[in-house]
């Protein structure tokens, strides 16, 4: 009995634990988005003497007039343009090079593989001065794809990890079926793996899309017109036309934060699966 009664009073320690927990880290999270939300329907003044709080008075024009804009409207579509293509562009290369490594035996793969995790070491800024010098001699200055390029590279050894275990952990059985039914390579890359590994993609796609969508270095060095600057570069711009107008700042960043946080609610089943089936066998 005292047994039973000190492990049901652990499980309740350990659920109070954890609620407390969870309730903490959702405090961290959600407590800086509110604010910087709330913030945008103030006004400058009252945003200074109550920077935590509701507004005084609710100023729905910050938002209405960034939305009835046309930079803010230029500058979301760059973003998604530039991060569309850099999601589009990881998932093909990074799945078909993964799908090699997990299923083709040759000579240097673990080399060549461990060559592209390598890239998970430096950033993109440490190697920011011959980035540009090839993107330069490439005459991608100022273009989409000078931006994307330098994006998709930095962003293969995530992804091809990621992809790399979750080909691995497929069905040998499926595998071995395919081939005797005289599937190559390829179809069974086409129509076997890739149709089984949707949550994979997801993952993968989430990851890009966001990273590609918060990037700040690489479009300052490689955009030098304006309408071709996405959110992150239009922000700092929008800042200098208004000033210290920081409520019309909140604003835009809170409109701007928006798609990134939709997509993540709608594809988090998909993502939670994708993180977590490398988890048993590697």
């Amino acid at each position: 009995m005292t047994d039973m009664s000190s492990s049901i009073r652990m499980r309740a320690s350990t659920r109070i634990y954890l609620y407390a927990s969870l309730t903490m880290i959702a405090a961290i999270v959600l407590i800086p988005l509110l604010t910087t939300a709330l913030g945008g329907f103030k006004t400058l003044g009252d945003l200074r003497t109550n920077p935590f709080g509701l507004p005084t008075e609710w100023q729905w024009t910050n938002y209405t007039d960034i939305l009835f804009g046309g930079r803010y409207w230029l500058q979301i579509g760059n973003s998604l343009i530039i991060a569309a293509l850099t999601v589009l562009l990881t998932l093909i290369v990074s799945s078909m090079a993964a799908f090699a490594f997990a299923h083709v035996r040759f000579f240097g793969s673990s080399f060549l593989l461990n060559y592209f995790l390598l890239g998970l070491m430096f950033p993109a800024a440490t190697a920011i001065l011959p980035l540009f010098i090839r993107i330069r001699d490439l005459g991608l200055l100022n273009t989409y794809w000078g931006v994307v390029l330098p994006q998709v590279a930095f962003g293969l050894g995530m992804s091809i990890l990621l992809f790399r275990n979750y080909f691995r952990n497929l069905p040998e059985e499926l595998f071995q079926a395919a081939f005797v039914d005289g599937c190559g390579y390829l179809r069974f890359f086409w129509h076997v793996s890739l149709p089984l590994s949707r949550p994979i993609v997801a993952t993968v796609s989430i990851i890009s899309f966001v990273g590609s969508w918060n990037s700040y270095i690489l479009p300052l060095i490689m955009l030098n017109s304006e309408s071709k600057y996405p959110w992150p570069l239009g922000i700092m711009v929008y800042r200098g036309e208004y000033g210290t107008e920081w409520q019309l700042v909140l604003a835009f960043i809170t409109l701007t934060i928006l798609p990134t946080i939709i997509v993540f609610f709608v594809a988090q089943r998909h993502i939670i699966a994708g993180l977590t089936a490398g988890a048993v066998k590697s």
